[in-house]
């Protein structure tokens, strides 16, 4: 059997499978055509793993769910595949061969041909066995470089959609609240601009590959309590407005994101699961989201298990609908039978099932799901002689040159430097000692949701699948003179120092200590970062400030380099430490990065998506803060950042002048024009990153000292120039007022252009006249940078 024989069609087709016809009416006939069980299967998914066989796919067993009868559920159909290659470790080729035999199976079960949406994860690339590793998305939000994002998710896209995968759960677009959470590392950063900018360009990278990018978690999940994970959200409408939705709002405008997931949590009483007035009022009614709305997983028996507002798997099934979840994600359990006997029985209106399944079905015929020609086969087989699987292993590759070099570059711009007494970049050390738990540990680059530490660690019998250099194998590459002791000194939670002895010897007979400190990430308490594994405080995990101490104690000079998935307290290394290098889980090609800053082969140029505490204890805080949130004389916490939010060196200086303001008035609908030189005055090529803070004196509700409203990357060569302009619309100075609706208020306000949140460079006071104006989600979004061409001294 080839992969390039065509699906018979007749001449006479029915009017869904016919693509001349408008996506609605096909759907409306489908559903007119279709039993009640029919459309309520395509509500659902089922979990299943891909065969390595290239056998059909086997439903996945998971110890929340029963396991499902494909025999019973295929003749209605099904609406979804779960994680198809992210459930256990297949090779590409023969898991596209097992989806391709399963949706063959899907479509020759059901009457009317349709095949299932297949989803998966790629928060950090594609989670599939053999996939590139990239950075996190911590890291992307510390390139301040959307379109370096913007390609690399079209690359992890193209990749899915070869397979045959056609949705991806990402990005996620929680605001950083309180940096104890264990999912940081999944975040952008605590700024709802740079969350809202990056993970607007990830979801236009994926969706320009064809796979259906899948906001999540709509909406408060980060601002849990305690920075526990699936705590109740304490915060209020305004701050869910103004800090938690505008990264959702711009990712469907401006991204065309085709898939929301719902929030775990619950808002003031009321899970996200069941927010009729999030999930239709605000998202479809008032932003014209027309996608689908998917469960999280297990989120629609949450209502009944953890949330107590559903008497049973039918209540709970009821008042998802109602709210606006189209899809039960991962598996049928609310929406199967429960869900049938309900609407059967008068408790559930069947509107609201044909309102999901309108929804479903439109997908699918705009994804060519329901076109005549549709195949099962995905573009990697296409052509390809299936009758041999086994010599399918291998053709399939995920992880080339050329995705390795982007995230090479993606890890390169995200690198942020911290300190440095001028010890960086090293000069051909002679003798290096390093030191720490993530020296030479390959998986110390990766966050949680890698396939490596998301799936690979309960199948340690298989090889992970790609290249995970570790700092010493980079460092021994970017360093091929120099004498390199490794002394691991202390694990990274085990809080053992039995060794430290070995590690404090190793760094006193060096020239140099490189310190390599952080976490581990894992799931559920299986890790020091990731999904429910929240901290009690920033301190660094175990005894690894004791370590940090005792190296800094040594006499010889130390550069602090971390490799985590959340900003840590370093205590006395802030001021101590020769140097300190912040990576966030920068993915498969990270320590060529870092390696690469600290030889000067490359210069540092990212930036902190979040800001780094001064102290372990002092949270929940982020830059955002209003005047009670900061320094104070009745309190004796100091709230202030080692590091603040947007901070970054470079192995270069860059002088800001000639600050230019086109009119210090405008009007409430009106804009602002100001331009400013940027010019490297040092010897080596560099990146500024100029960010824009508003600053509002005086307001009618409480706002923040601070925001960031535009950012733009300035590259140059030692001694040229660049003339920077900015268009600040009077809309980005917007917040939600007093009676719940965004207004722009006349009165003074204060346009800072910085390089950090604590590095104010230049000031514009610029005033806004006329009346207060209502705006809405139309408004402009952006304050926008354009940059002339560079001139030199």
């Amino acid at each position: 059997m080839t992969a390039d024989v065509a699906v018979e069609t007749t001449p006479e087709i029915p009017l869904w499978n016919d693509p001349a016809h408008p996506v609605s009416a096909r759907v409306d006939a489908l559903i007119g055509a279709m039993t009640l069980q029919e459309k309520i299967a395509q509500l659902y998914g089922v979990w299943v793993g891909a065969s390595d066989k290239g056998g059909e796919v086997a439903p996945h067993q998971h110890d929340m769910e029963e396991p499902v009868d494909l025999d019973a559920l295929l003749p209605s159909g099904l609406g979804q595949l779960t994680r198809p290659f992210g459930t256990v470790p297949v090779d590409p080729a023969l898991g596209a061969l097992s989806l391709m035999r399963t949706q063959a199976r899907i479509t020759s079960s059901n009457r009317f041909g349709i095949p299932a949406l297949a989803h998966d994860e790629c928060l950090a690339g594609f989670a599939a066995w053999g996939a590139t590793a990239y950075p996190v998305p911590l890291s992307w939000g510390a390139t301040f470089d959307p379109g370096t994002v913007r390609r690399m998710a079209a690359a992890i896209g193209r990749d899915m959609r070869s397979v045959g995968v056609h949705q991806g759960l990402a990005p996620v677009l929680d605001v950083v609240r309180d940096a104890r959470w264990g999912r940081v590392e999944e975040t952008i950063g605590e700024d709802p601009y740079l969350v809202a900018t990056i993970g607007t360009a990830y979801v236009q990278g994926l969706e320009s590959a064809g796979i259906v990018a899948t906001l999540k978690h709509f909406a408060g999940y980060s601002a849990s309590r305690a920075g526990r994970n699936l705590a109740p959200s304490s915060m209020g409408t305004r701050e869910r407005a103004d800090v938690l939705l505008p990264p959702f709002e711009m990712a469907i405008r401006e991204g065309g994101a085709r898939s929301v997931m719902h929030a775990y949590t619950d808002t003031d009483g009321m899970p996200s699961a069941a927010d009729e007035t999030l999930l239709t009022e605000l998202l479809r009614d008032t932003w014209d989201f027309d996608g689908t709305v998917v469960a999280d997983y297990f989120g629609i028996a949450f209502l009944k298990t953890l949330h107590g507002i559903a008497a049973d798997w039918a209540d709970a099934a009821g008042a998802a609908l109602r709210a606006g979840v189209d899809v039960e994600l991962p598996t049928v359990k609310t929406f199967g039978t429960p869900l049938v006997d309900a609407v059967t029985d008068g408790r559930v209106p069947e509107a609201v099932v044909d309102r999901a399944l309108r929804r479903v079905l439109g997908q699918k015929a705009m994804l060519g799901l329901l076109d005549p020609d549709w195949s099962p086969v995905p573009p990697a087989l296409d052509g390809v002689d299936l009758d041999d699987p086994e010599a399918l292993r291998g053709r399939v590759d995920l992880d080339r040159p050329e995705n390795r070099e982007l995230a090479r570059e993606i890890a390169e711009k995200a690198v942020v430097l911290l300190t440095n007494d001028g010890t960086l970049p090293l000069a051909a050390p002679r003798r290096i000692a390093l030191v720490g738990p993530n020296a030479a540990e390959a998986t110390a680059v990766l966050g949680c949701y890698s396939f490596p530490l998301h799936v690979g660690v309960q199948h340690p019998e298989i090889p992970v699948g790609i290249d995970l250099p570790t700092l010493r194998d980079t460092l021994t590459a970017e360093f091929p003179d120099a004498d390199l002791t490794v002394a691991r000194g202390t694990g990274v939670d085990d809080g053992d120092l039995t060794r430290l002895g070995e590690a404090v010897d190793a760094a006193r007979q060096a020239d140099i200590v490189i310190a390599v400190l952080g976490d581990r990430a894992g799931l559920f308490g299986r890790g020091t970062s990731g999904e429910g594994c929240d901290a009690d405080s920033l301190a660094l995990p175990g005894a690894q400030q004791q370590l940090l101490d005792a190296l800094l104690d040594s006499g010889t000079p130390v550069v602090t380099v971390l490799l985590a998935g959340r900003p840590y307290a370093l205590g006395r290394a802030v001021t101590e430490s020769a140097a300190i290098v912040q990576s966030f889980f920068p993915g498969a090609e990270g320590t060529h990065a870092i390696a690469g800053v600290l030889s000067g082969r490359t210069s540092p140029s990212g930036r902190l998506p979040v800001s780094v505490p001064r102290g372990p204890g002092s949270q929940p805080t982020t830059y955002l803060g209003a005047r009670l949130a900061q320094l104070s004389d009745v309190s004796n916490i100091d709230p202030t950042p080692a590091f603040g939010f947007g901070h970054g060196l470079t192995y270069t200086g860059f002088a800001w002048s000639d600050l230019a303001v086109d009119a210090q008035e405008a009007g409430t609908d009106g804009e602002f024009t100001l331009s400013l030189t940027v010019r490297n005055t040092g010897e080596r090529t560099g990146t500024e990153v100029v960010q824009l803070y508003l600053h509002d004196p005086v307001a009618s509700v409480v706002q923040p000292v601070q925001r960031l409203v535009g950012y733009t990357r300035v590259e140059l060569e030692p001694g040229e120039s660049r003339r920077v302009r900015v268009t600040v619309p009077a809309d980005v100075a917007s917040f939600t007022g007093r009676d719940g609706r965004r207004i722009v208020e006349p009165g003074d306000l204060e346009l800072r252009l910085a390089a950090s949140s604590t590095d104010a460079r230049l000031t514009a006071t610029v005033t806004l006249t006329g009346p207060e104006r209502r705006v809405d989600h139309t408004r402009r979004l952006h304050a926008d940078f354009t940059q002339e061409p560079a001139t030199r001294d």
